[in-house]
């Protein structure tokens, strides 16, 4: 298939890239560069063998986005495109809305134009909120989220289930990821966010690689067995190979799929520290401050339905994601 990646020099599009690579298919991608780097696309060529087509463009300008459809017969499109930094996005809601939802609305447009009724779009487990029960499955409401990036995820799954709706002929899979770490084995992608990270295992990298004196863990008084929060930590290349099973679902019966991309085992803040250390030889000082608002104590996936449905389940273990962590903050200091 020929395949666009919005986003797709980022984190999880780059990683997402060189599997759908691997597995035999033509990779266009386009992304404004907000948050990447275009070197991205020559790392996915040394791992891949092939470099994805690409084109510098902003999914706020649709007239950027007609070349991209123009140029190249697309079979499907992986949404990945958007902003995703927690913290700024409750200082910056307008431009987090604005941004991710007028974004897709002009991405769907352009779909609709070309004959492009395929599309993965990059969710979050945190459109759950607070879940009514823990391991979360697909069947589990959605919930009050805590904060705009999240919010815009859940409106754009519901945009993009009214659309599917309205237009049953379309393909709509949401994927619901649970907390991406770990980088390629080669060391030569991963996540490099900006400033002090918001997310757990970008905070430990910095504090190993001495960018950081120490890792703050917020609140150690949860109704957990260590008393921290406890996640579904998932490979990033896990995760990526979960968007390559996906690409079943559009000879299926056009319909809206949502799938949980997750482990199924909950790691606590302190479960991943100690697996860090043991894992890489190195001691990751850590304070504990109060808790974060919004934090609960336990938050991971029930991934049965990915696996029955679509053959997919996460294969890397904890001490790998932690290894390939360490391999790719230690490269990326050369």
């Amino acid at each position: 298939m020929n395949i666009l990646v919005t986003g797709g020099t980022g984190y999880i599009g780059s990683h997402t890239c060189v599997e759908l690579i691997k597995a035999g298919h033509d990779v266009v991608v386009f992304d404004n560069l907000s948050n990447s780097s275009e070197d991205v696309l020559d790392k996915i060529e040394m791992i891949s063998g092939k470099k994805p087509k690409f084109y510098k463009a902003d999914m706020l300008h649709p007239d950027e986005l007609e070349p991209v459809f123009l140029e190249n017969k697309i079979d499907a499109v992986i949404h990945f495109a958007g902003l995703k930094a927690v913290g700024e996005s409750v200082a910056k809601p307008w431009y987090y809305y604005n941004n991710n939802i007028v974004g897709t609305l002009n991405l769907i447009s352009v779909m609709e134009k070309h004959g492009v009724k395929n599309i993965v779009f990059s969710s979050t487990a945190t459109v759950y909120g607070i879940p009514a029960f823990v391991p979360i499955t697909e069947e589990c409401p959605l919930g009050t989220t805590f904060s705009p990036y999240a919010e815009s995820k859940k409106m754009l799954e519901r945009i993009l289930s009214d659309y599917q709706k309205a237009n049953p002929d379309w393909h709509v899979v949401l994927l619901r990821y649970f907390n991406p770490i770990g980088a390629h084995e080669s060391g030569l992608i991963g996540e490099k966010p900006n400033g002090i990270p918001n997310n757990l295992m970008p905070y430990i990298m910095q504090v190993a690689i001495g960018k950081l004196p120490q890792l703050r863990v917020f609140g150690d008084d949860y109704e957990t067995p260590d008393g921290t929060g406890v996640r579904d930590y998932i490979h990033v290349v896990d995760l990526a190979r979960a968007h390559v099973s996906v690409m079943t679902k559009f000879s299926d019966e056009a319909s809206t799929y949502i799938y949980n991309i997750g482990t199924g085992i909950g790691y606590s803040v302190l479960d991943i520290v100690h697996a860090f250390e043991k894992a890489n030889n190195i001691t990751i000082p850590y304070q504990v401050v109060e808790r974060r608002p919004g934090d609960i104590a336990s938050y991971y996936s029930d991934p049965g339905k990915a696996e029955r449905e679509l053959g997919w389940k996460a294969e890397y273990d904890l001490e790998r994601m932690c290894k390939d962590s360490y391999r790719f903050a230690k490269n990326s200091l050369s």
